[in-house]
């Protein structure tokens, strides 16, 4: 593999992919966080058996119970920049995925299916009956099917940089994504991804065979737009306005939620109980940890949809 096509697929898949962690998840070291943002101490972290794996969490704040999981080859650590801000009413719940950060990758096949089942497990064994989720781009894979696998875990779900189908990409995306392999391990030992994932995974050499489960992972055609209509729950779909996804697959997304059919009327009685929110100058790879997305999201989160009319902004003004 030429270095040249070696960074052309980092470039697709640079939000995919993060680390694994270490054995004694109460003991582990930081795993890469953006803009050197580091993580607060969680108020409680460990590891809970799920289906023949070990899934590492962490539990931060107090409130309303939010689920968030990261992209991949990324870990819950990618949330650092937002999650001050996530937690200052919420309890959230931060989960590393299968073969990512704290969390070995295990025998067992990797698919959205799969860990879909799993976070309604980990929901659970924690004690809770319903959560909000929020799901950045391989996260938002496995929130998608978690909803739509156990929507009675899931209350609220926003979905970022998320498709329902493989054509969603951009085709030369698809092209690139398709030829990642374990071939590329040697390539990365100089990324920082390749550094943080070694700093916590419990099984470092695991690093080629995450990137060949990845690459099987990415080459499978998919489409779940059967499964759009069986969420019944409140969804926030979130983009930035230079993502990996083309723009009319966004907005496909959202009429098949039922948003964007027609004009809301003039007391808002047509509204959708669902949102679409574009985050400007943001692309796939840095939108997760865009201020704007907290603003947009922490709103829907908490069933805010009132605004000010305009006979109430008018007063005001007077």
């Amino acid at each position: 593999m030429s270095r040249r096509i070696y960074f052309a697929i980092l470039a697709s898949v640079a939000a995919l992919f993060a680390a694994p962690g270490p054995a004694n998840a109460e003991e582990t070291k930081p795993a890469m966080t953006t803009e050197a943002t580091a993580m607060p101490k969680p108020e409680k972290s460990g590891l809970l058996p799920i289906d023949g794996l070990n899934y590492y969490y962490a539990v931060y704040g107090k409130g309303e119970p939010l689920l968030l999981l990261h992209g991949g080859l990324g870990t819950s650590d990618m949330f650092a920049p937002l999650l001050p801000r996530l937690a200052e009413n919420r309890t959230i719940i931060a989960v590393d995925l299968q073969g990512h950060g704290r969390t070995a990758l295990g025998e067992r096949p990797f698919s959205l299916e799969g860990m879909g089942d799993d976070m309604a497990g980990i929901v659970k064994a924690l004690g809770y009956d319903k959560v909000d989720v929020l799901g950045y781009s391989l996260g938002g894979g496995v929130a998608f099917r978690m909803a739509v696998q156990h929507p009675e875990t899931v209350r609220r779900l926003v979905l970022v940089s998320t498709g329902f189908a493989a054509n969603g990409f951009y085709d030369e995306m698809r092209g690139q994504q398709a030829q990642v392999s374990a071939a590329a391990a040697d390539f990365m030992k100089d990324t920082p991804m390749y550094k943080s994932y070694v700093a916590v995974a419990p099984r470092p050499d695991d690093f080629p065979k995450l990137l060949d489960a990845l690459g099987n992972f990415m080459r499978k055609d998919y489409d779940y737009s059967a499964d759009v209509a069986k969420l019944k729950m409140p969804v926030m779909l979130a983009y930035g306005d230079s993502d990996m996804y083309k723009p009319e697959h966004e907005i496909k997304f959202y009429q098949m939620l039922g948003g964007g059919l027609k004009d809301a009327g003039w007391m808002r009685e047509n509204l959708s109980q669902n949102r679409l929110a574009i985050i400007l100058n943001r692309t796939h790879y840095d939108v997760f940890f865009a201020p704007e997305l907290t603003a947009a999201a922490l709103p829907f989160l908490n069933g805010e949809t009132k605004v000010k009319t305009w006979d109430e902004v008018l007063s005001e003004t007077k």
